[in-house]
């Protein structure tokens, strides 16, 4: 009996030293070997984050002219637990921060962590209520984006929110090279959440984004926008857009919509009797004001796409400059009576006068020679398909017949830009391939970053050198002698087409007219392409859109280096 009770107490005996044994193993585990981890653990519960904000990279143009810039202001939060006179913290911020005091009253009683009050507030309302010394609130630096130059570019450059993130425009595109990255504070807390005074912070510093240098110039902007504003206001237009660039490289020297808007106050709507509209019509104002419409939007682009369709037709073998055709100021194709702009007809012309007079029934003609299959081929080669990979968001693609559905009837209308739909940048990017000298840019406005150039495609041999040079010939005669004859600049070699396209639907009597230039003629280093969105009285190209890119011209040339090169 003796001997099992000496065998039940030597059992428990063992059972409670491995007892003690795994205790104390654990024991020491957890205060040695993972004593970082815990205490890691006790330090979180006592600490408070507050962020730092990065401030944005810079937008400069090719200059090194400042575009978007960043602006010191404060953010104000509250800390429930450190409040000591709520009712003084409450009157207080609302009278300084121009907020009912409900709502800062909800946000001093609400038991967390931290409640912001407001962003953006300049530093003078946040010196004022620092030198207050309210318990539980607090005053943290913070950057708001900063627009020097107001409106201009306003579509291109876009906006930031109140996070400092980006809205629209260039300033979505490239988020991730501006934006930075923010920083933090780890302050000590007691049990009630109250920060220790004195206690050790832990610092992180936040890392600034990288600037950006765009190819816009500052003074061609200007100039561009002053010239449409001009005439938006004679010709009593609904917009007027202008685009400007090297078609050697796709660089966009500038880029108008107007009306444009204030990008320091791009929740203000530039239009009349706005403060009646709904929630919902103001947002959808807002967003059509912030439409890039040579990025966005589609149209009709009339005889400016003669030039697509004149080089279809020579690269092609279909004709020759001097091949003749005849014009009797119609054409009837299948059922329809498809008429030229010259009620009398052109009579006889070969076809570089076609160019130069812009004659429908020539086009007509040269398209059927092609035929749909060979002339959507011409259409792929010069980006017509597919999106332009501009680097501003939003951009549209064209919207084409499918070929088994082109008739007569369609290919004779395309011919002369009708019945498809392009974008303004696509039709730069197929003309600025037809003058230099067959190759595809990607018009983009990104042109470096601090130490690295940006990179975009250029795709070769779109057409021929050959066909190039010919067509460079019979754009510049379109100025100098043809239906451009308002955009030439003595002393300048300049090449264009205008164009006059009725907008869907037909008969409402409203227009988009255009006028497409680029100089200098045998070399082009700069093309500029002008719409005017529904323009009052006279409404041809030729007589309102080619004198206006003349004038920028008579501004830019001079300004980009072109020198006058002979006496016309």
């Amino acid at each position: 009996m003796r001997t099992i009770q000496k065998k039940r107490l030597l059992g428990l005996f063992i059972m409670i030293m491995i007892l003690v044994f795994v205790v104390t193993g654990r024991l020491a585990w957890v205060m040695i070997f993972q004593s970082d981890k815990y205490s890691g653990l006790a330090k979180d519960l006592h600490q408070r984050e507050r962020e730092i904000k990065a401030p944005r990279g810079i937008i400069y143009d090719r200059n090194g002219v400042v575009l978007a810039g960043n602006k010191a202001v404060c953010s104000i939060s509250v800390i429930h637990s450190q409040i000591t006179e709520p009712e003084k913290v409450i009157t207080s911020l609302s009278d300084r921060l121009s907020i009912d005091e409900s709502e800062i009253r909800r946000k001093v009683e609400k038991v967390s962590a931290r409640e912001k009050i407001k962003s953006n507030v300049p530093k003078e309302t946040a010196n004022e209520i620092r030198n207050l010394n309210l318990e539980g609130v607090m005053i943290d630096e913070d950057y708001k984006r900063y627009y020097p130059y107001e409106e201009l570019a306003s579509t291109v450059l876009g906006f930031t929110g109140s996070d400092n993130q980006g809205i629209i425009g260039l300033e979505v595109t490239y988020e991730s090279i501006l934006k930075g990255e923010n920083g933090f504070i780890l302050t000590m807390t007691d049990g009630k959440g109250r920060e220790i005074p004195n206690a050790e912070e832990e610092r992180k510093e936040p890392v600034a984004g990288k600037d950006l240098y765009l190819t816009m110039d500052i003074q061609i902007q200007k100039y561009a926008q002053q010239i449409c504003e001009k005439v938006k206001e004679a010709k009593k237009a609904n917009r007027v857009s202008l685009v400007i660039m090297n078609p050697q490289n796709g660089e966009l020297y500038a880029m108008v919509n107007v009306p444009e808007f204030d990008l320091n106050e791009p929740y203000t709507l530039n239009i009349k009797n706005s403060s009646n509209l709904s929630a919902e019509e103001k947002q959808d104002q807002l967003n059509k004001m912030w439409r890039n419409w040579c990025v966005s939007d589609t149209y009709e682009p009339g005889s400016t796409f003669k030039i697509v369709t004149a080089t279809a037709g020579l690269e092609s073998g279909a004709v020759s400059v001097n091949d003749t055709f005849s014009c009797p100021g119609f054409r009837i194709v299948e059922d329809r009576r498809i008429r030229c702009h010259k009620a009398g007809g052109h009579g006889s012309e070969t076809f570089k006068e076609g160019v130069m007079n812009s004659c429908n029934p020539v086009f007509m003609d040269v398209a059927a020679r092609v035929g749909k299959k060979k002339m959507y081929e011409y259409y792929k080669k010069l980006g017509l398909f597919e999106k332009t990979g501009v680097d501003v968001p939003g951009e549209a693609n064209s919207i084409m017949h499918q070929l088994k559905n082109i008739g007569s009837v369609e290919l004779a209308t395309m011919s002369f830009g009708q019945s498809i739909q392009i974008t303004p940048l696509q039709l730069m990017r197929a003309a600025s391939a037809v003058v230099n000298g067959g190759n595809l840019v990607t018009p983009h406005f990104a042109m470096k970053t601090k130490g690295e150039a940006l990179k975009f495609e250029i795709k070769k041999n779109a057409i021929s050198k050959e066909t190039s040079d010919l067509m460079k010939e019979i754009l510049e005669a379109v100025v100098s002698e043809g239906s451009g004859s308002k955009a030439k600049i003595e002393g300048y070699h300049i090449g264009g087409k205008t164009a006059t396209s009725e907008k869907l639907p037909r008969g409402t009597g409203k227009y988009i007219a255009s006028f497409l230039g680029f100089a200098s003629a045998e070399n082009p280093t700069v093309m500029a392409l002008l719409l005017i969105d529904e323009p009052e009285g006279t409404y041809y190209g030729g007589q309102i859109a080619a004198p206006a890119v003349k004038e920028l011209f008579q501004n830019i040339l001079p300004y980009l280096g072109l020198k006058e090169d002979f006496d016309s």
